[in-house]
């Protein structure tokens, strides 16, 4: 018996991903930022060691404790994290 499959969507898009590790105070980030038209203007940022990602924009890094939760790191490492995100995103 065969269910047919409710797509909610199925979209193909051209991608752009940059790649970038650095070493913070305490911590190391390999990162993934991948950029589409998809998500309004923000970036996929995915953080390959934590293994977390999160849709970040400008007004996601204004958002108090939104990198500590989303990446699941002190508020120490989120500081450095999000100066790095100010530069690209």
């Amino acid at each position: 018996m065969t269910e047919e499959r409710f797509f909610l969507y199925d979209d193909k898009e051209e991608s752009e991903t940059r790649f970038v590790g650095f070493m913070g105070k305490n911590n190391r980030f390999d990162l993934a930022i991948v950029k589409t038209d998809r998500h309004f203007g923000k970036k996929l940022v995915l953080n390959i060691q934590g293994n977390r990602f999160a849709i970040i924009g400008h007004d996601d890094l204004e958002e108090e404790g939104y990198l500590e939760y989303a990446f699941g790191i002190s508020e120490e490492d989120a500081d450095e994290l999000r100066q790095f995100l100010y530069e690209i995103i």
